[in-house]
């Protein structure tokens, strides 16, 4: 079985710092809207929870980098 690190810091209520091995994020918003997480490495993922069977949603954009 494969060892992680994985840590998760509050640094305020509703803000979050995530480390993990190969990248670090911060994590706004939580319980009753929204979740903004923007990452190290360009990543921006928006995640909520829905009512009812929905469960939740995601979406995530990434940095694109430019061929020269």
């Amino acid at each position: 079985m494969p060892l992680t690190f994985r840590k998760s810091f509050r640094i305020f209520p509703g803000v979050r710092l995530n480390i993990n091995k190969r990248s670090w994020s911060i994590t706004t918003g939580g319980r009753n809207g929204p979740r903004h997480t923007h990452s190290s490495t360009g990543r921006h993922t928006t995640s909520m929870d829905l009512p009812g069977p929905f469960g939740w949603r995601r979406t995530t954009r990434t940095r694109r980098t430019r061929g020269h």
